[in-house]
């Protein structure tokens, strides 16, 4: 049955440019080893997957987008899904390592989704050292967000090697795209409460926006205001970007992140991003770029209810991250004290307000409003709203598996936008916190430096821990 894309949903595809990819993607990293043969081939992971599409609509789902863009898109059934067009098969050169594999994880988030077929492609990556066999996904943002886009993983994991998948509930049925003036007569009597939508909409904001300056003007002890927008200082991060990406990979212990929580205070989540911002003072004081004024970061913040699956349920905050501190207890602290002033703004804003707005906005001025800021170069003729963008994405503790193929590791990523050039996304497997960074090739062009910080910058926070604790 056809639905229609949610307006935050459809945002996702109006702000795609030429230059600014709306696709999330992973690099899952397999141990082929106890499989019959020792070995995992592309055929393989296509006959395990057919066997798994009906646990998740998003893989035969396409978009029908709706004449003039007088209203968002529908998904249908694809008629005409192929399974082997997105099941893809690869191999890396010699000697088949990380580096290997990042460089090529990159020259695939460096391309667009195919908007005519489902918004998604599995690429199988043979030739790894050690026999060892890679997954490279990669899923329109339209389609999922950081939680469903764990949930469509875990459609294509298993928790036991030998599991099989519950049969289908019925047979998969393809839809007729609908016609046209279907698709207009819809649209038009949507449209034509607007208006209504509009006055109600904007009640709430007025009402939201009351609420964040209350936050701004009051805040409790040791809670500092969220920083406001546009006060981010621009540094090598920042400016405008192109179509192609460069990835690294890190990754650092789960246990240790959570003992430096345990003896400074904070959350795991705290801990991150003081790890980053150590990461980002180290990295841009080496290119002598450190600005004087802390960065400031974009955290999306899941508000996807109980059992509420596909789509996109999510909202945003901006953390200050204290670049500009020099101890490393101190930086923990200041991020701590500076989540807990922009969760209380966020909770003033409302993240259903944020969906009203995004349900409101009209497809043909967003997009256009995207090409043109692309095409003026407009992230690079203002300070940016926000210097990175760091997302947590909490994982499963037990061990996962894919066509009996034990998963090692799995290295997430986000987009890349006009204005942020570097993406720090963060998944929590077993006893490991798995970090994919994913950045624009002109503006980052070493970005496994700043891997390497962020490796460092934990180890710092965990030394200062054990000399708190001892």
């Amino acid at each position: 049955m056809a639905t229609r894309l949610s307006g935050l949903d459809a945002t996702f595809l109006y702000v795609e440019t030429a230059t600014m990819h709306m696709h999330v993607g992973s690099a899952i990293v397999l141990d082929p080893s106890d499989r019959p043969g020792g070995r995992l081939t592309r055929n393989d992971v296509a006959t395990y997957l057919e066997a798994r599409l009906h646990l998740d609509p998003s893989f035969r789902r396409r978009l029908a987008p709706v004449p003039l863009r007088v209203d968002h898109p529908l998904w249908i059934e694809d008629p005409d899904f192929d399974l082997d067009f997105h099941v893809r098969r690869a191999a890396l050169p010699s000697p088949g390592g990380m580096a290997e594999l990042a460089e090529f994880v990159g020259d695939v988030m460096s391309r667009r989704i195919d908007r005519s077929r489902p918004l998604w492609e599995l690429h199988v990556v043979e030739g790894l050292e050690g026999g060892r066999v890679a997954l490279v996904t990669k899923t329109h943002h339209a389609a999922v967000d950081g939680v469903s886009g764990a949930e469509l993983l875990a459609a294509i994991l298993q928790l036991d090697p030998d599991e099989q998948p519950p049969p289908p509930q019925r047979p998969w049925q393809p839809e007729t795209a609908p016609s046209d003036l279907r698709l207009l007569l819809t649209a038009g009597l949507r449209v034509a409460a607007t208006p209504w939508g509009v006055l109600r909409a904007g009640g709430r904001v007025l009402g939201a926006a009351a609420g964040v300056l209350r936050v701004r003007a009051g805040g409790g002890v040791g809670v500092a205001p969220p920083p406001a927008p546009f006060v981010a200082p621009t540094t090598a991060l920042n400016g405008s970007i192109g179509p192609h990406r460069r990835v690294a990979f890190a990754d650092a212990s789960l246990a240790t992140v959570k003992s430096v929580k345990d003896c400074l205070g904070g959350t795991v989540n705290d801990v991150v991003l003081a790890a980053v911002a150590g990461a980002l003072r180290r990295f841009l004081a080496g290119r002598g770029d450190l600005p004087t004024r802390p960065l400031v970061a974009m955290v999306p913040i899941s508000v996807r209810a109980p059992g509420e699956q596909g789509g996109n349920r999510v909202s945003a905050m901006l953390v200050e991250l204290p670049t500009d501190e020099a101890d490393p207890v101190a930086r923990l602290r200041r991020v701590t004290s500076g989540t807990r002033g922009a969760k209380e703004q966020h909770g003033a804003l409302g993240a259903e307000t944020i969906q009203q707005l995004a349900e409101l906005t009209p497809a043909g001025v967003a997009s256009l409003a995207a090409r043109l800021y692309t095409r003026m170069r407009g992230a690079d003729r203002h300070r940016p709203i926000w210097n990175v963008i760091v997302s947590n994405v909490p994982g499963p503790r037990v061990p996962l598996y894919c066509a009996g193929a034990r998963v090692e590791a799995m290295y997430p990523l986000g987009p890349v936008h006009e204005m942020c050039g570097l993406n720090v996304t963060l998944f929590s497997y077993a006893d490991m916190l798995l970090i994919g960074l994913n950045a624009d090739r002109d503006l980052l062009p070493d970005v496994d430096d700043v891997a390497g910080a962020l490796c460092e910058a934990v180890e710092e926070l965990a030394k200062a821990a054990a000399e708190a604790g001892a």
